[in-house]
């Protein structure tokens, strides 16, 4: 398998393995007028099987969205072929408009006007709770 290099764009490495298509489909990859290359249970010293998806384009990703898909996601910034930037990403502290609260009673639900706002509870867990009604919700899509 030969997969080129970028020269300027963005590499997402250490994505746990089968998490790709997700954060595919929700940064909307798809409709990008450049080569994506998702890479599939890459054999991974760290993490046993890992996935990678290279942009080959540069973009501003909401790293907030990538952290709570997948905290342990690098993110790698790409410019004439040289990585420049290196983010480690973590569970973000509060969630605006990313997931949504489930609880039909919630003030959100018939006011959708309202931002959807998740905050952590429980780093160890992976737990957030709607700032409205108290409703936990895991990481994860």
């Amino acid at each position: 398998m030969n997969i080129d290099s970028i020269q300027n764009g963005v590499v997402l490495d250490h994505i746990q393995a089968g998490k790709s298509m997700e954060i595919y489909q929700y940064l909307h990859l798809d409709r990008l007028d450049c080569s994506v290359a998702i890479i599939k249970n890459v054999r991974s010293g760290r993490m046993g099987k890992k996935d990678i998806i290279k942009i080959d384009t540069p973009m501003n990703l909401d790293l907030d969205v990538l952290g709570y898909i997948d905290a342990n996601i690098t993110v790698n910034v790409i410019r004439d072929g040289v990585r420049v930037e290196k983010n480690h990403l973590k569970l973000p502290q509060k969630l605006i408009n990313i997931i949504r609260c489930k609880n039909p009673r919630c003030i959100t639900v018939a006011e959708s006007q309202l931002d959807s706002i998740f905050l952590l509870s429980s780093s160890e867990r992976h737990v957030y709770r709607c700032a409205y009604c108290d409703t936990e919700k895991k990481q994860g899509m």
